[in-house]
């Protein structure tokens, strides 16, 4: 699992703001074929509750929009997330502090409930990411985070544009049909 950042591109700007692993480090309790006890492998969390959540964005999100955002463009960032229990609460006091910290303007948003069409990377981006990094055949964690992390850095900015305008169609669709989920996602012939 990762927790994946990214922004409509824009002149000068890839939209690409960063991808994490949901991982840790733990030294290995026996030593097998492939390595000796002792020897630190990376392996993925068991749970991901709101204190990681909470951690990520504030340790690794902030970080990484203050450091890449195009401020000249947009100064209000929103930033949208599903609706799993573990994500941040809209109101969160530290989360909105540290934003504060940091010298943003940014709304924290949950997509609708029961749409995953407006929810910009499951509408197209973590598909084409996948389709991407298959082509290396990772057997190890950390091969496969390498290979989730190329296939991020590779992914095209007319793709990724692509995706956000294939997120817009859905939103006309959906205010055509005066709100629902029942449309058919237009063919843009992009």
């Amino acid at each position: 699992m990762f927790l994946t950042a990214v922004a409509r591109p824009l002149l000068g700007f890839d939209g690409k703001i960063e991808i994490w692993p949901f991982v840790v480090q733990e030294a290995a309790k026996r030593t097998s074929k492939n390595r000796k006890a002792g020897t630190m492998e990376t392996k993925e969390m068991k749970s991901v509750d709101k204190e990681v959540m909470w951690c990520f964005f504030i340790e690794k999100l902030l970080p990484a929009i203050k450091k890449k955002w195009p401020f000249n463009n947009c100064k209000k960032i929103f930033i949208q997330q599903d609706n799993a229990k573990p994500h941040v609460h809209e109101n969160d006091k530290k989360f909105v502090e540290a934003v504060r910290s940091y010298g943003l303007d940014i709304e924290l948003l949950c997509q609708p409930p029961n749409n995953p069409d407006l929810n910009v990377l499951d509408l197209g981006f973590f598909s084409a990411i996948s389709s991407l990094h298959h082509i290396d055949a990772p057997t190890t964690v950390d091969e496969f985070i390498a290979s989730v992390t190329r296939a991020f850095e590779n992914f095209s900015v007319e793709d990724e544009n692509n995706v956000f305008v294939t997120l817009q169609s859905c939103m006309k669709e959906i205010l055509r049909i005066k709100g629902g989920i029942l449309y058919k996602i237009p063919h843009m012939h992009k």
